[in-house]
């Protein structure tokens, strides 16, 4: 009854503002075509949050900011700058992180391992705006675009003249940041500069995080293109705690008793990442030609201690990116344009592990991995008229990986192990998309699409110990997910919202098992994901902006067994049962009111519902991650170029986490990743 309660509430917030307002939006964003083009008349389901959405928000960071919107939630560790986070579009749950493409500036930054965005390596005051589009994207993006696309657009220089920002940031738990930002255009040649600085201790003990950011964006005009250098650099330092142990039988409730202790004092992760990209842009004869290329590499370092027998590992990965494209406007079927593009990407991957940061020069095992992606694309975007468009898409990628490892027997540590043979693996996916869009009179829009996306493994999912506990490369199946879904939608000045009704099948679905030993890489039997999003937001006053949304998420495996093994259940039916880790409700409210022209006070309030702890695939462990809604506010004085910012997030201090792992063996024991109760935070900021 609760449901449909909440469920009118919202259609009953969202519906009436279609009337509102007649002034049609005519909004400019580039991840639907790669491509700067409007967004508001064609079948693409996308939601921008603009620079002015970042600056009302009470978010602290990326993942929060995206949990706030209707069909996205997130997954947090430690709730220290989204050191440990991920984004989830419309139920993946555990391997959320590669289903949902992240990009930045058009670019993947989602890397073909199991290590995460980086999110804190984008600092809010390189953000111009944030396009996030569901359920599509294969056709563009290739690889990992399961459930949609998120494109961090940064600043670009483009208004003539210099202008810059730097602010300060302090509160609980130790937390210091500053952000600073400086731009100039000539009108012909222009730069933009950022640089910040991050310390906390955390909520929890032992989880220190320092973190060093700096971005650069050069552009030239010439008298019909353009070009685009783009610089970056990051690094982070984290100390990880571990998780805190439920087990009733055994009087043990660190969640309650001890939720900010550590449960390994010892670990640690350091991460350096930098990037850069050149992109020249030229009309021809109506054409737009486009090519980017663009390098970037990271290396990773972690410490685990294992209770004695610890695992220290440093890691490099680098990838080198060709992306030619082009736009050609033509008459076949109406005013129409077809976007032809290739993609070529080259990995490469070297992993040593060793005992102890002074061994690591001789490495027990040295694994190296090398890929390639290489793809080309179709889109075509065809107008009928002004009301009705049409568009249409293809793509095809290969993949090629060869994989290798070294065991040296007489390195520091070595004992016992092993070395896999040598391994490698192609294969070819095909993507298309077909979506219609048809706008009345009145700006009210309806929308369908249908279209298949795929996912091929990544080389942390293919590197495991066999049956006997030898190592060996374990190459799966692709992951493939074939979509379909229908919205209606009304976008005007002082209202928008989105109604929308999806269904996703996925067949070969990869899945790390990281709870089984032995052959724990593996591909799930067939699953669905299906549910409904709405959203609205409304300009109710001059002073005033009320925004809702709500996300229904239905994630069930269709049938099969998994297999397991001696250390967790065996032949476990799944057959009609939950996704682990996809909560099936989500809630927003937000509201932003300028008591004048100086003062506004931003609140939002975020429900997520219970969902099945990670390894519970059969949904018979007895325990779920409890429901959990979270209310922050922010008060902003605006005086001049100074800006002074208070902020309380989760104000009434619940206690709650969004991660999970049950015993399979002990009754109601689990491991839990409590996040951050009631925290404080104030902040200065000065516009130049």
């Amino acid at each position: 009854m609760k449901q449909k309660q909440l469920l009118a509430a919202l259609l009953c917030a969202v519906t009436p503002f279609a009337y509102a307002a007649t002034d049609s939006l005519d909004e400019v964003v580039v991840t639907a075509t790669r491509f700067k083009d409007k967004s508001s008349d064609k079948p693409v389901n996308m939601t921008v949050i603009t620079s002015e959405d970042i600056q009302h928000s009470s978010a602290r960071t990326l993942p929060e900011l995206l949990s706030m919107q209707a069909g996205v939630s997130t997954r947090d560790y430690f709730g220290n700058n989204a050191a440990s986070a991920a984004a989830d579009m419309r139920g993946f749950g555990a391997a959320a992180g590669q289903n949902t493409l992240i990009l930045l500036d058009g670019r993947s930054i989602t890397d073909p391992d199991l290590s995460g965005v980086q999110w804190a390596a984008i600092p809010f005051a390189s953000i111009e705006r944030i396009e996030i589009m569901r359920g599509s994207g294969a056709v563009l993006y290739g690889d990992g675009a399961s459930s949609g696309v998120i494109n961090i657009i940064t600043r670009t220089p483009s208004k003539p003249g210099g202008n810059g920002s730097l602010s300060v940031r302090g509160g609980s738990y130790g937390t210091q940041e500053v952000q600073a930002r400086g731009g100039y255009f000539s009108g012909v040649a222009g730069a933009d500069l950022t640089a910040s600085k991050f310390s906390s201790d955390g909520y929890r003990a032992n989880n220190r995080n320092d973190q060093t950011n700096a971005q650069a964006n050069f552009r030239w005009l010439g008298e019909a293109g353009e070009l685009a250098l783009k610089l970056g650099m990051d690094r982070q330092t984290i100390r990880l705690p571990g998780a805190r142990t439920v087990q009733p039988a055994a009087g043990i409730d660190q969640v309650s008793s001890d939720p900010r202790g550590a449960t390994t004092p010892l670990d640690y992760a350091s991460r350096d990442g930098s990037q850069l990209a050149l992109e020249w842009q030229q009309n021809l004869a109506g054409a737009d030609i486009n090519i980017g290329v663009a390098h970037r590499s990271k290396n990773q370092k972690s410490y685990f201690d294992f209770g004695g027998f610890p695992a220290y590992r440093d890691g490099d990965l680098t990838v080198n990116s060709l992306t030619p494209r082009v736009r050609v406007p033509h008459g076949l079927g109406g005013d129409s344009s077809l976007v032809i593009g290739v993609d070529v990407h080259r990995w490469d991957y070297v992993q040593r592990i060793s005992n102890a940061v002074a061994n690591i020069g001789q490495p027990i095992n040295r694994i190296g991995m090398s890929q390639h992606n290489d793809a080309w694309y179709l889109q075509n975007t065809t107008h009928f008229s002004s009301a009705t468009t049409l568009l249409a898409g293809y793509r095809n990628e290969r993949i090629s990986m060869n994989g290798t490892d070294t065991y040296d027997a007489t390195a520091p540590g070595a004992s016992f192990g092993s070395a896999a043979p040598a391994g490698s693996f192609s294969a070819s996916k095909n993507a298309y998309e077909l979506g219609l869009r048809h706008q009345l009179d009145t700006g009210l829009a309806f929308n369908g699409k249908v279209g298949r996306s795929f996912r091929f493994a990544n080389v942390d999912e293919i590197y495991e110990s066999g049956p006997t506990y030898t190592n060996q490369f374990q190459f799966l199946r692709p992951q493939t997910v074939d979509g379909l879904e229908f919205w209606t939608d009304r976008r005007v000045q002082d209202v928008n919202w989105r109604a929308a009704v999806f269904r996703n099948n996925v067949k070969d679905e990869i899945h790390l098992d990281p709870f089984s030993t032995g052959v724990g890489n593996t591909n799930l039997p067939p699953s669905r994901r299906q549910g409904m999003e709405l959203e609205g937001k409304w300009q109710v006053l001059p002073q005033a902006v009320l925004n809702a949304a709500y996300t229904y998420t239905d994630a069930r495996f269709n049938s099969g067994v998994l297999p397991g093994s001696v250390f967790t259940q065996t032949n476990v039916n799944i057959a009609g049962k939950h996704v682990p880790l996809v909560p099936a409700q989500k809630a927003n409210l937000g509201a932003s009111w300028a008591f004048s022209e100086a003062t506004r006070l931003n609140a939002a309030w975020n429900y997520v519902g219970s969902q099945y702890m990670e390894n519970d695939e059969a949904n018979t462990l007895g325990l779920k991650i409890p429901a959990y809604s979270l209310t922050d506010l922010k008060l902003v004085q605006q005086n001049g170029a100074l800006q002074l910012n208070f902020a309380v997030n989760n104000l009434f201090d619940r206690k709650y986490f969004n991660y999970a792992v049950s015993s399979q063996f002990t009754q109601g024991k689990y491991n839990a990743y409590t996040l951050p109760g009631r925290t404080f935070y104030l902040g200065l900021s000065y516009q130049m």
